[in-house]
Protein backbone atom coordinates (compact mmCIF):
# COMPACT_ATOMS: atom_id res chain seq x y z
CA UNK A 1 0.00 0.00 0.00
CA UNK A 2 1.09 3.65 -0.92
CA UNK A 3 1.00 6.42 1.29
CA UNK A 4 0.73 10.40 -0.03
CA UNK A 5 4.12 10.85 0.48
CA UNK A 6 5.02 7.63 -1.37
CA UNK A 7 7.79 8.55 -4.54
CA UNK A 8 5.81 6.11 -6.98
CA UNK A 9 2.62 8.07 -6.02
CA UNK A 10 3.92 11.43 -6.48
CA UNK A 11 5.47 10.85 -10.02
CA UNK A 12 1.62 10.13 -10.93
CA UNK A 13 0.50 13.13 -9.32
CA UNK A 14 -0.78 16.09 -11.34
CA UNK A 15 1.41 18.23 -9.34
CA UNK A 16 4.41 16.28 -10.24
CA UNK A 17 3.68 16.88 -14.24
CA UNK A 18 3.21 20.22 -13.80
CA UNK A 19 7.08 20.10 -12.15
CA UNK A 20 8.35 18.26 -15.01
CA UNK A 21 6.48 20.80 -17.16
CA UNK A 22 8.16 23.94 -15.60
CA UNK A 23 11.57 21.77 -15.35
CA UNK A 24 11.32 21.45 -19.06
CA UNK A 25 10.68 25.25 -19.10
CA UNK A 26 13.70 26.35 -17.20
CA UNK A 27 15.95 23.87 -18.81
CA UNK A 28 16.68 26.21 -21.87
CA UNK A 29 16.75 29.50 -20.04
CA UNK A 30 19.63 27.94 -17.11
CA UNK A 31 21.91 26.47 -20.08
CA UNK A 32 21.64 29.33 -21.60
CA UNK A 33 23.17 31.29 -18.27
CA UNK A 34 25.68 29.02 -17.68
CA UNK A 35 26.25 28.69 -21.49
CA UNK A 36 27.08 32.70 -21.14
CA UNK A 37 28.54 32.49 -17.99
CA UNK A 38 31.09 29.96 -19.36
CA UNK A 39 31.85 32.36 -22.71
CA UNK A 40 32.17 35.28 -20.69
CA UNK A 41 35.19 33.73 -18.23
CA UNK A 42 36.51 32.70 -21.44
CA UNK A 43 36.77 35.75 -23.01
CA UNK A 44 37.25 37.83 -19.57
CA UNK A 45 40.30 35.38 -19.53
CA UNK A 46 42.10 35.94 -23.39
CA UNK A 47 41.72 40.11 -22.60
CA UNK A 48 43.19 40.08 -19.24
CA UNK A 49 45.92 37.58 -19.95
CA UNK A 50 46.66 37.78 -23.75
CA UNK A 51 45.06 41.22 -25.61
CA UNK A 52 45.11 43.74 -22.17
CA UNK A 53 49.33 43.51 -22.30
CA UNK A 54 49.48 44.13 -26.13
CA UNK A 55 47.67 47.04 -25.32
CA UNK A 56 49.72 48.47 -22.88
CA UNK A 57 52.45 48.34 -25.14
CA UNK A 58 54.31 44.80 -24.15
CA UNK A 59 55.15 42.32 -26.95
CA UNK A 60 53.78 39.39 -24.76
CA UNK A 61 52.60 39.28 -21.42
CA UNK A 62 55.83 39.94 -18.96
CA UNK A 63 56.64 37.15 -16.47
CA UNK A 64 55.40 39.12 -13.75
CA UNK A 65 52.00 39.90 -14.98
CA UNK A 66 50.17 37.49 -13.04
CA UNK A 67 50.97 39.36 -10.21
CA UNK A 68 48.40 42.20 -10.24
CA UNK A 69 45.80 39.94 -11.15
CA UNK A 70 45.82 37.29 -8.87
CA UNK A 71 46.14 39.83 -5.96
CA UNK A 72 43.06 41.78 -7.70
CA UNK A 73 41.82 38.32 -7.82
CA UNK A 74 42.19 37.77 -3.82
CA UNK A 75 40.52 41.34 -3.00
CA UNK A 76 37.48 40.92 -4.96
CA UNK A 77 36.50 37.46 -3.93
CA UNK A 78 37.41 38.58 -0.18
CA UNK A 79 34.66 41.36 -0.87
CA UNK A 80 32.74 39.21 -1.95
CA UNK A 81 32.59 37.04 0.46
CA UNK A 82 32.33 39.54 3.33
CA UNK A 83 30.03 41.88 2.25
CA UNK A 84 27.29 40.46 -0.30
CA UNK A 85 24.58 37.96 0.61
CA UNK A 86 25.83 33.78 0.31
CA UNK A 87 29.49 34.23 1.16
CA UNK A 88 30.51 33.48 -2.09
CA UNK A 89 29.09 30.62 -2.34
CA UNK A 90 30.44 26.95 -0.65
CA UNK A 91 34.46 26.97 0.53
CA UNK A 92 35.97 24.18 -2.21
CA UNK A 93 38.16 23.26 0.52
CA UNK A 94 35.53 21.68 2.33
CA UNK A 95 34.87 19.17 -0.98
CA UNK A 96 32.54 19.14 -3.67
CA UNK A 97 29.23 20.00 -3.41
CA UNK A 98 26.48 19.13 -4.98
CA UNK A 99 24.65 22.61 -4.39
CA UNK A 100 21.67 22.30 -2.16
CA UNK A 101 18.99 25.29 -2.21
CA UNK A 102 20.86 28.88 -2.79
CA UNK A 103 18.38 32.19 -2.60
CA UNK A 104 18.42 34.44 -5.14
CA UNK A 105 19.94 36.88 -3.10
CA UNK A 106 23.06 34.89 -2.92
CA UNK A 107 23.74 34.58 -6.56
CA UNK A 108 24.92 38.53 -7.52
CA UNK A 109 27.90 37.47 -4.63
CA UNK A 110 28.12 34.04 -6.19
CA UNK A 111 28.76 35.19 -9.29
CA UNK A 112 30.59 37.87 -8.75
CA UNK A 113 33.56 35.57 -6.32
CA UNK A 114 33.20 32.88 -9.17
CA UNK A 115 34.25 35.51 -11.93
CA UNK A 116 36.97 37.38 -9.95
CA UNK A 117 38.29 33.77 -9.15
CA UNK A 118 37.75 32.19 -12.57
CA UNK A 119 39.25 35.03 -15.20
CA UNK A 120 42.04 36.44 -12.81
CA UNK A 121 43.69 32.40 -13.10
CA UNK A 122 42.73 31.36 -9.46
CA UNK A 123 43.36 27.21 -9.86
CA UNK A 124 39.25 26.19 -9.76
CA UNK A 125 37.06 25.37 -12.18
CA UNK A 126 33.63 26.88 -12.62
CA UNK A 127 31.37 23.36 -12.00
CA UNK A 128 30.55 24.68 -8.34
CA UNK A 129 30.23 28.15 -8.80
CA UNK A 130 27.20 26.81 -12.25
CA UNK A 131 25.48 24.56 -9.97
CA UNK A 132 24.48 26.95 -7.59
CA UNK A 133 24.10 29.59 -10.11
CA UNK A 134 21.74 27.32 -12.24
CA UNK A 135 19.88 26.15 -9.14
CA UNK A 136 19.45 29.18 -7.46
CA UNK A 137 17.76 30.72 -10.82
CA UNK A 138 15.64 27.83 -11.32
CA UNK A 139 14.26 28.63 -7.81
CA UNK A 140 14.22 32.19 -8.48
CA UNK A 141 11.49 31.34 -11.41
CA UNK A 142 9.67 28.70 -9.62
CA UNK A 143 8.98 31.51 -7.11
CA UNK A 144 8.33 33.70 -9.26
CA UNK A 145 5.78 31.00 -10.38
CA UNK A 146 4.37 29.83 -7.48
CA UNK A 147 4.98 31.92 -4.35
CA UNK A 148 4.28 29.35 -1.78
CA UNK A 149 5.21 26.20 -3.35
CA UNK A 150 6.61 23.25 -1.15
CA UNK A 151 9.81 23.01 0.35
CA UNK A 152 10.60 19.71 -1.35
CA UNK A 153 9.37 21.24 -4.93
CA UNK A 154 11.79 24.23 -4.26
CA UNK A 155 14.39 21.53 -3.81
CA UNK A 156 13.50 19.50 -6.98
CA UNK A 157 13.55 22.53 -9.17
CA UNK A 158 17.08 23.86 -7.84
CA UNK A 159 18.05 20.65 -8.61
CA UNK A 160 16.65 20.59 -12.28
CA UNK A 161 18.62 23.93 -12.75
CA UNK A 162 21.53 22.49 -11.31
CA UNK A 163 21.58 19.40 -13.88
CA UNK A 164 21.12 21.89 -16.35
CA UNK A 165 23.78 24.27 -15.94
CA UNK A 166 26.57 21.58 -14.95
CA UNK A 167 25.44 19.70 -18.25
CA UNK A 168 26.12 22.62 -20.12
CA UNK A 169 29.78 22.78 -19.04
CA UNK A 170 30.30 18.68 -19.45
CA UNK A 171 28.55 18.45 -22.26
CA UNK A 172 26.49 15.56 -21.67
CA UNK A 173 23.06 15.27 -19.48
CA UNK A 174 24.19 11.78 -18.47
CA UNK A 175 27.39 13.14 -17.11
CA UNK A 176 26.09 15.73 -14.97
CA UNK A 177 23.04 13.78 -13.63
CA UNK A 178 26.39 10.97 -12.80
CA UNK A 179 27.98 14.22 -11.08
CA UNK A 180 25.00 15.27 -9.18
CA UNK A 181 23.80 12.24 -8.14
CA UNK A 182 26.66 10.91 -6.91
CA UNK A 183 27.67 13.97 -4.69
CA UNK A 184 24.31 14.07 -3.32
CA UNK A 185 24.28 10.57 -2.32
CA UNK A 186 20.42 10.22 -3.62
CA UNK A 187 19.27 6.56 -4.10
CA UNK A 188 16.59 4.21 -3.87
CA UNK A 189 13.00 6.18 -5.40
CA UNK A 190 13.58 9.38 -4.10
CA UNK A 191 16.44 9.69 -6.47
CA UNK A 192 13.65 8.79 -9.63
CA UNK A 193 11.68 11.97 -8.10
CA UNK A 194 14.82 14.18 -8.42
CA UNK A 195 16.22 12.50 -11.51
CA UNK A 196 13.78 12.90 -14.16
CA UNK A 197 13.18 16.96 -13.59
CA UNK A 198 17.04 17.18 -13.99
CA UNK A 199 17.32 14.89 -16.91
CA UNK A 200 14.29 16.37 -18.19
CA UNK A 201 15.92 20.71 -17.79
CA UNK A 202 19.38 19.10 -18.77
CA UNK A 203 18.02 17.15 -22.11
CA UNK A 204 16.03 20.67 -23.25
CA UNK A 205 18.85 22.78 -22.24
CA UNK A 206 21.32 20.52 -23.84
CA UNK A 207 19.29 22.76 -27.39
CA UNK A 208 21.01 25.53 -26.56
CA UNK A 209 24.49 24.46 -27.60
CA UNK A 210 23.55 21.16 -29.85
CA UNK A 211 20.98 23.12 -32.20
CA UNK A 212 17.51 22.43 -33.56
CA UNK A 213 15.85 22.10 -37.40
CA UNK A 214 17.81 24.76 -39.01
CA UNK A 215 19.18 26.23 -35.82
CA UNK A 216 22.92 24.91 -35.24
CA UNK A 217 22.92 25.99 -31.81
CA UNK A 218 25.96 27.72 -29.90
CA UNK A 219 28.28 24.68 -29.75
CA UNK A 220 29.71 22.79 -26.79
CA UNK A 221 32.30 23.48 -24.57
CA UNK A 222 34.12 20.28 -25.41
CA UNK A 223 36.11 17.95 -22.75
CA UNK A 224 37.28 15.64 -25.07
CA UNK A 225 40.76 15.57 -26.54
CA UNK A 226 41.26 14.60 -29.72
CA UNK A 227 44.47 13.56 -31.43
CA UNK A 228 45.95 10.90 -28.84
CA UNK A 229 47.74 7.76 -29.79
CA UNK A 230 45.87 4.59 -30.33
CA UNK A 231 45.47 2.60 -27.11
CA UNK A 232 46.73 -1.26 -28.28
CA UNK A 233 46.11 -3.18 -25.66
CA UNK A 234 46.62 -3.66 -21.85
CA UNK A 235 49.47 -5.09 -19.83
CA UNK A 236 50.30 -6.99 -16.67
CA UNK A 237 53.01 -4.02 -16.26
CA UNK A 238 49.96 -1.08 -16.35
CA UNK A 239 47.73 -3.21 -13.63
CA UNK A 240 51.09 -2.96 -11.45
CA UNK A 241 51.02 0.50 -12.19
CA UNK A 242 47.41 1.40 -11.63
CA UNK A 243 47.77 0.41 -8.13
CA UNK A 244 51.37 2.31 -7.52
CA UNK A 245 48.95 5.67 -9.26
CA UNK A 246 46.45 4.76 -6.91
CA UNK A 247 48.70 4.86 -3.94
CA UNK A 248 50.41 8.10 -5.14
CA UNK A 249 47.36 10.48 -6.17
CA UNK A 250 45.66 9.26 -3.12
CA UNK A 251 48.59 11.03 -0.86
CA UNK A 252 48.74 13.91 -3.15
CA UNK A 253 45.04 14.67 -2.79
CA UNK A 254 45.41 14.20 1.09
CA UNK A 255 47.99 16.49 0.82
CA UNK A 256 46.55 19.09 -1.05
CA UNK A 257 43.53 19.26 0.76
CA UNK A 258 44.80 19.76 4.08
CA UNK A 259 46.97 22.37 2.81
CA UNK A 260 43.86 23.87 2.12
CA UNK A 261 42.45 23.44 5.53
CA UNK A 262 45.34 24.51 7.35
CA UNK A 263 45.70 27.76 5.66
CA UNK A 264 41.56 28.54 5.56
CA UNK A 265 41.53 29.48 9.17
CA UNK A 266 44.48 31.60 9.34
CA UNK A 267 42.81 33.56 6.27
CA UNK A 268 39.43 33.93 7.52
CA UNK A 269 39.95 36.07 10.34
CA UNK A 270 41.64 38.85 8.03
CA UNK A 271 40.40 38.08 4.55
CA UNK A 272 40.49 41.03 2.77
CA UNK A 273 44.18 41.89 3.97
CA UNK A 274 45.79 37.97 3.51
CA UNK A 275 43.62 37.25 0.75
CA UNK A 276 45.17 39.08 -1.77
CA UNK A 277 48.93 37.83 -0.42
CA UNK A 278 47.59 34.42 -1.13
CA UNK A 279 46.89 35.53 -4.85
CA UNK A 280 50.67 36.65 -5.55
CA UNK A 281 51.51 33.68 -4.12
CA UNK A 282 50.04 31.48 -6.30
CA UNK A 283 51.30 34.10 -9.12
CA UNK A 284 54.62 33.75 -7.74
CA UNK A 285 54.53 29.91 -8.33
CA UNK A 286 53.06 30.20 -11.53
CA UNK A 287 56.22 32.37 -12.62
CA UNK A 288 58.78 30.05 -10.93
CA UNK A 289 57.83 27.22 -12.73
CA UNK A 290 57.63 29.28 -16.10
CA UNK A 291 61.49 30.71 -15.35
CA UNK A 292 62.81 26.95 -14.76
CA UNK A 293 61.39 24.94 -16.79
CA UNK A 294 60.44 27.80 -19.90
CA UNK A 295 56.97 26.57 -20.31
CA UNK A 296 54.12 29.24 -19.85
CA UNK A 297 52.63 29.81 -16.42
CA UNK A 298 49.13 29.46 -17.59
CA UNK A 299 50.01 25.34 -16.96
CA UNK A 300 50.04 26.64 -13.19
CA UNK A 301 47.46 29.14 -13.52
CA UNK A 302 43.38 28.49 -13.80
CA UNK A 303 41.60 25.28 -13.43
CA UNK A 304 43.90 23.52 -16.53
CA UNK A 305 40.34 22.85 -18.82
CA UNK A 306 41.78 24.35 -21.80
CA UNK A 307 45.25 23.43 -20.80
CA UNK A 308 44.31 19.91 -20.40
CA UNK A 309 44.96 19.36 -24.15
CA UNK A 310 47.51 20.72 -25.33
CA UNK A 311 49.81 19.20 -22.39
CA UNK A 312 48.73 15.76 -23.74
CA UNK A 313 49.26 16.08 -27.09
CA UNK A 314 52.51 18.14 -26.66
CA UNK A 315 53.65 15.70 -23.88
CA UNK A 316 57.05 14.56 -25.58
CA UNK A 317 57.92 18.62 -25.04
CA UNK A 318 58.05 18.48 -21.44
CA UNK A 319 61.12 16.20 -19.61
CA UNK A 320 60.66 14.91 -16.35
CA UNK A 321 62.21 17.83 -14.42
CA UNK A 322 59.56 19.97 -16.01
CA UNK A 323 56.85 17.83 -14.94
CA UNK A 324 57.69 17.20 -11.41
CA UNK A 325 58.14 21.35 -11.24
CA UNK A 326 54.52 21.55 -12.46
CA UNK A 327 52.89 18.86 -10.54
CA UNK A 328 55.09 20.64 -7.38
CA UNK A 329 53.90 24.15 -8.47
CA UNK A 330 50.49 23.20 -9.49
CA UNK A 331 49.60 21.42 -6.45
CA UNK A 332 50.86 24.02 -3.94
CA UNK A 333 48.86 26.82 -6.22
CA UNK A 334 45.56 24.18 -5.82
CA UNK A 335 45.69 23.68 -2.19
CA UNK A 336 45.79 28.03 -1.44
CA UNK A 337 43.34 28.17 -3.91
CA UNK A 338 40.75 26.02 -2.33
CA UNK A 339 41.47 27.68 0.66
CA UNK A 340 41.12 30.95 0.19
CA UNK A 341 39.07 31.35 -3.42
CA UNK A 342 35.61 29.97 -4.65
CA UNK A 343 35.28 26.98 -7.48
CA UNK A 344 34.98 24.00 -8.08
CA UNK A 345 37.78 21.40 -7.09
CA UNK A 346 37.40 19.07 -10.48
CA UNK A 347 39.59 20.21 -13.44
CA UNK A 348 42.42 21.06 -11.36
CA UNK A 349 42.53 17.25 -10.21
CA UNK A 350 42.00 16.37 -13.33
CA UNK A 351 45.06 18.42 -14.78
CA UNK A 352 47.42 17.52 -12.18
CA UNK A 353 46.68 13.72 -12.76
CA UNK A 354 47.12 13.92 -16.37
CA UNK A 355 50.25 15.91 -15.61
CA UNK A 356 51.81 12.87 -13.45
CA UNK A 357 50.45 10.51 -15.89
CA UNK A 358 52.39 12.31 -18.72
CA UNK A 359 55.56 11.86 -16.43
CA UNK A 360 54.77 8.36 -15.32
CA UNK A 361 54.60 7.48 -19.27
CA UNK A 362 58.63 7.59 -19.25
CA UNK A 363 58.56 4.60 -17.02
CA UNK A 364 59.18 0.77 -18.37
CA UNK A 365 56.13 -0.53 -19.04
CA UNK A 366 53.53 2.21 -19.17
CA UNK A 367 52.00 4.32 -22.49
CA UNK A 368 51.11 8.16 -22.71
CA UNK A 369 47.20 7.28 -22.96
CA UNK A 370 47.17 4.23 -20.18
CA UNK A 371 48.98 6.62 -18.05
CA UNK A 372 47.04 9.75 -18.37
CA UNK A 373 43.88 7.87 -18.24
CA UNK A 374 44.84 6.33 -14.71
CA UNK A 375 46.31 9.50 -13.11
CA UNK A 376 43.29 11.34 -14.15
CA UNK A 377 40.75 9.11 -12.39
CA UNK A 378 42.61 8.53 -9.87
CA UNK A 379 43.75 11.96 -8.75
CA UNK A 380 39.84 13.13 -8.99
CA UNK A 381 38.40 10.25 -7.38
CA UNK A 382 41.21 11.25 -4.16
CA UNK A 383 40.02 15.22 -4.62
CA UNK A 384 35.98 14.21 -5.21
CA UNK A 385 35.59 11.20 -2.89
CA UNK A 386 33.01 10.26 -6.17
CA UNK A 387 34.98 7.12 -7.66
CA UNK A 388 31.94 6.64 -10.34
CA UNK A 389 32.36 10.01 -11.81
CA UNK A 390 35.69 9.52 -11.49
CA UNK A 391 35.89 7.05 -14.13
CA UNK A 392 33.73 8.08 -16.45
CA UNK A 393 35.11 11.57 -16.55
CA UNK A 394 38.34 9.86 -17.40
CA UNK A 395 37.10 7.25 -19.88
CA UNK A 396 34.89 9.70 -21.46
CA UNK A 397 37.87 12.90 -22.12
CA UNK A 398 39.59 10.13 -24.04
CA UNK A 399 37.51 9.42 -26.95
CA UNK A 400 37.96 6.03 -28.00
CA UNK A 401 40.95 5.48 -26.06
CA UNK A 402 39.03 5.57 -22.78
CA UNK A 403 37.08 2.27 -23.38
CA UNK A 404 40.18 0.28 -23.76
CA UNK A 405 41.96 1.50 -20.97
CA UNK A 406 38.89 1.50 -18.56
CA UNK A 407 39.68 -1.53 -16.62
CA UNK A 408 43.08 0.55 -15.90
CA UNK A 409 41.02 3.33 -14.46
CA UNK A 410 38.62 1.39 -12.51
CA UNK A 411 41.81 0.23 -10.59
CA UNK A 412 43.45 3.12 -10.15
CA UNK A 413 40.18 4.79 -9.23
CA UNK A 414 39.40 2.42 -6.46
CA UNK A 415 42.67 2.47 -4.97
CA UNK A 416 42.80 6.39 -4.89
CA UNK A 417 39.54 6.11 -3.58
CA UNK A 418 40.02 3.35 -0.62
CA UNK A 419 43.58 4.85 0.73
CA UNK A 420 42.05 8.31 0.30
CA UNK A 421 39.17 7.21 2.56
CA UNK A 422 41.94 5.50 4.94
CA UNK A 423 44.09 8.94 5.41
CA UNK A 424 40.91 11.04 5.84
CA UNK A 425 40.76 11.08 9.62
CA UNK A 426 36.78 10.29 11.32
CA UNK A 427 34.55 13.18 12.06
CA UNK A 428 34.47 13.80 15.67
CA UNK A 429 31.25 12.34 17.08
CA UNK A 430 28.19 14.14 17.94
CA UNK A 431 28.15 14.83 21.66
CA UNK A 432 25.28 13.32 23.49
CA UNK A 433 23.19 15.86 25.21
CA UNK A 434 21.82 13.31 27.61
CA UNK A 435 25.24 12.55 28.68
CA UNK A 436 24.69 8.47 28.37
CA UNK A 437 28.18 8.42 27.46
CA UNK A 438 29.64 9.53 30.39
CA UNK A 439 32.62 7.22 31.92
CA UNK A 440 32.00 4.82 29.39
CA UNK A 441 34.41 2.60 27.97
CA UNK A 442 37.03 4.84 25.18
Amino acid sequence: MTTPGDPRTLVRSRKYVGLLLLSALLGAPVAAAAYGFLALVNYLQQELFTRLPVRMGFATAPSWWPLPLLALAGLFVALAIRYLPGTGGHSPADGFKAGGTPAPADLPGIVLAALAALCLGVVLGPEAPLIMLGGGLAVLAGRLAQRDMPAQAVAMIASAGSFAAVSTLLGSPILGAFLLMEASGLGGETLILVLLPGLLASGIGALIFLGLDTWTGLGTFSLSIPGLPPFSHLSIAEFGWALAIGFAAAFLGTAIRRLALLVRPLIEGRAIILTPLVGIVIAALAIGYAEITGKSSSDVLFSGQTALGPLITNASSYSVTAIVVLLVCKALAYGLSLSSFRGGPVFPSLFLGAAAGVGMSHLPGMSLVAGVAMGMGAMCASMLMLPLTSVMLATLLLLSDGIAVMPLVIVSTVVAYVVTARLTPRPAPAADPEGSDAGGAG
